[in-house]
């Protein structure tokens, strides 16, 4: 997995909280989070998309066995992937929100550009 943020979770949680803030943002385009959360996002997300962009066998079945969704990972297959043929990279876009009230966490809007 990139990146070496362990975000305070043992290997098998942090896994399962980015599988599905993925999944989220694939379905819905946009989501809040921390900032070191969006980051990892970032990573798992862009190459997800990256390998909805490729045609064959192999990217959709590793598409399909990262993102929970079925309908979602059909999407990234379908409409998000081709979307970005002509684009190398950076399809997401980190937008600093401020701190959360509770505990002063930075706070970021994370979303498909």
């Amino acid at each position: 997995m990139p990146g070496t943020r362990k975000l305070g979770r043992a290997s098998d949680h942090r896994k399962a909280m980015l599988r599905a803030m993925v999944t989220y943002l694939l379905e819905n385009g946009k989501i809040e989070t921390t900032l070191a959360r969006a980051k990892e996002v970032r990573n798992m997300a862009e190459k997800m998309i990256t390998l909805g962009k490729r045609d064959d066998l192999h990217a959709k079945r590793q598409v399909f066995s990262f993102i929970t969704k079925e309908n979602v990972a059909k999407k990234v297959i379908d409409e998000i992937g081709p979307k970005y043929t002509d684009r190398d990279g950076g399809y997401t876009r980190i937008v600093k929100t401020g701190v959360r009230r509770g505990d002063a966490a930075e706070m970021a809007i994370i979303e498909l550009v």
